[in-house]
Order: C-alpha cells, then sequence, then structure tokens
C-alpha cells in the first residue's frame, strides 16, 4: 500500500500561483508514476499532469500548459505541483495519485485539497 498527503492549497486571487505538495509513504518503492487530478463540483476526475519516476517524463492536460509544473523528489517521496496564473477556472479539489504501472490507472489516491481561485 502506498498512503499519500497533500498539502497547499488554499484560497487565491485570479492570476497568483500556488504550490501542492504530496507526501507518499509506505511502498512507494512500488510507484513507477504520479499525477495530480481535479475534480470541481458536477464534472469528472480529470488529470492534470503526471509525472514518471524513471525517466521524468511528464504530461500536461491542455488546460494548464505553460501555467503549471509537476516536479518530484525521490529521496522524499514528493511531488508537487506548482500552479502559475491561475484562473477561477482553476477551482477544484485537486488529487495526487501513484500508479504502479506506467501505463494504465492509478492505484493510489490522496484525500485530495480544495484549490479556489476568485475572479
Amino acid at each position: 500500500q502506498v498512503q499519500l498527503v497533500e498539502s497547499g492549497g488554499g484560497l487565491v486571487q485570479a492570476g497568483g500561483s500556488l504550490r501542492l505538495s504530496c507526501i507518499a509513504s509506505g511502498r512507494t518503492f512500488s510507484s513507477v508514476k504520479m499525477g495530480w487530478f481535479r475534480q470541481a463540483p458536477g464534472k469528472e476526475r480529470d488529470l492534470v499532469a503526471s509525472i514518471v519516476w524513471n525517466g521524468g517524463r511528464t504530461y500536461y492536460a491542455d488546460s494548464v500548459k505553460g501555467r503549471f509544473a509537476i516536479a518530484g523528489d525521490k529521496d522524499k517521496n514528493t511531488v508537487y505541483l506548482q500552479m502559475n496564473s491561475l484562473k477561477p477556472e482553476d477551482t477544484a479539489v485537486y488529487y495526487c495519485a501513484a500508479g504502479i504501472w506506467t501505463a494504465g490507472n492509478y492505484d493510489y489516491w490522496g484525500q485530495g485539497t480544495q484549490v479556489t481561485v476568485s475572479s
């Protein structure tokens, strides 16, 4: 099992920045990729950004390209999501996730952290 704990959410004005952190514990060696998802009220949970530990390959949703950056520190079992130029439509609960396979679904999830961007 892998446990994930997110932090760093909060209320910010449009144009501002936040940095989310996700600390993993447990069988962290089993995870090969980490991702940040978000879910706004009434909407599906969508992948925002991901990183593969081996090689550092990253992915970004089109809606956040150029504004968000994902980074990982394997020694600290921590992954970050730097969010800049935030928009009201970025408001959502943000979830950290870990996967044990490079392809396919994610296997472990954090409890989520709320990000609210005011206009």
